[in-house]
């Protein structure tokens, strides 16, 4: 197989797929193929971990050991993973990328701003969320709910993976800063609250938006970070994501101020085309102490890369809960 250099396109993603460079339990599903990723989903265990770990050099599954693991937890019934704890779950897919192809993996976007925070782990690898050229084996995610707990099953998509073809080649890169003016009905973003019930991560559009979330109201173009909560906000710049073009969300420096902005990080392309341009949208959380964010102040960094082709079917095409956003939460919230 043999690709322009860039970010493998939907179709391309089929061809290796095809190929035998991904494999998946049962075959994969509809839309779990996007204009420049695939979506992974959950097996049907999750251990509960004393602590995050890295593999550096062994297999995961040899590190499972009793020290690690403090139980083994069903989820082919649904099972709840409770915020603070840490928690690793196979993966029904698994990779053997021939030379020249390399994957990265992300939390999705629903997964970000419902706070948890996923991580891809890979046989082996010394890092987060990368997966070298030539790997062959399964993957795995962690997964850290952090202010909501969670009712996840098997199938349930987490992280969403793209496949580059040649080395990281950044294109143009677009600073955005927070907004923090009137947007809807005079609000800036939501605060999430705390000792919320379950969040049903397969039930779309089933929470009740104030059962987890307090709005957040403009006030003199700032907004007083409140340490450890969590906060949905929405970028002053708007986005626009060429067909040619994928992009991902990185931080402008680590210690911009006592805050974290977490991003869900993957902007397909045609994310903001055809007259839809959308926000990003930002989750942030207040580190030690109480901080002073203002309307503009910079906070991250939009990173474009080439595609090695156009995708077939462009975001949006298939429909998408986040083209031309402004303040939006997740999926899962209605009214």
């Amino acid at each position: 197989m043999r690709f322009k250099p860039g970010i493998l396109a939907d179709h391309q993603i089929d061809d290796i797929i095809a190929e035998g460079a991904i494999r998946a339990e049962g075959g994969l599903e509809p839309l779990q193929v996007q204009p420049a990723s695939l979506d992974l989903r959950l097996g049907g265990k999750a251990y509960r971990m004393r602590a995050s770990f890295l593999p550096n050099g062994r297999r995961v599954e040899d590190c499972l050991t009793d020290e690690v693991v403090m139980h083994t937890v069903d989820l082919s019934g649904g099972a709840v993973l409770e915020t603070g704890c840490v928690y690793l779950v196979p993966l029904q897919e698994s990779l053997s990328l021939p030379k020249g192809l390399t994957a990265s993996a992300n939390p999705k976007s629903s997964t970000g701003r419902i706070d948890v925070f996923v991580r891809l782990i890979a046989d082996g690898v010394s890092r987060f969320d990368g997966v070298p050229d030539g790997y062959d084996g399964p993957l795995y995610a962690e997964v850290s709910p952090r202010t909501f707990s969670v009712l996840a099953r098997p199938g349930d998509r987490l992280l969403q993976m793209r496949f580059r073809s040649g080395d990281h080649v950044p294109t143009s890169t677009l600073d955005f800063s927070v907004h923090l003016e009137p947007l809807q009905d005079g609000l800036i973003g939501y605060r999430a609250r705390r000792h919320s019930g379950v969040l049903n991560i397969s039930r779309i559009g089933g929470h009740r938006t104030d059962d987890y979330w307090e709005p957040v109201y403009a006030r003199d173009g700032r907004l007083i970070l409140d340490p450890d909560e969590f906060y949905i906000l929405a970028s002053k710049e708007f986005v626009r994501i060429p067909e040619n073009r994928a992009a991902e969300m990185a931080p402008i420096a680590p210690d911009l101020g006592e805050f974290r902005a977490h991003y869900a990080g993957f902007f397909d392309p045609g994310f903001g085309c055809d007259g839809k341009e959308g926000r990003a949208v930002l989750e942030v959380r207040g580190r030690d102490v109480p901080f002073i964010l203002e309307h503009g102040q910079p906070v991250g960094r939009l990173v474009y890369e080439a595609m090695s082709e156009e995708p077939r079917s462009p975001y949006g095409g298939q429909g998408s809960n986040y083209q031309g956003q402004g303040l939006k939460l997740s999926k899962h919230f209605s009214g």
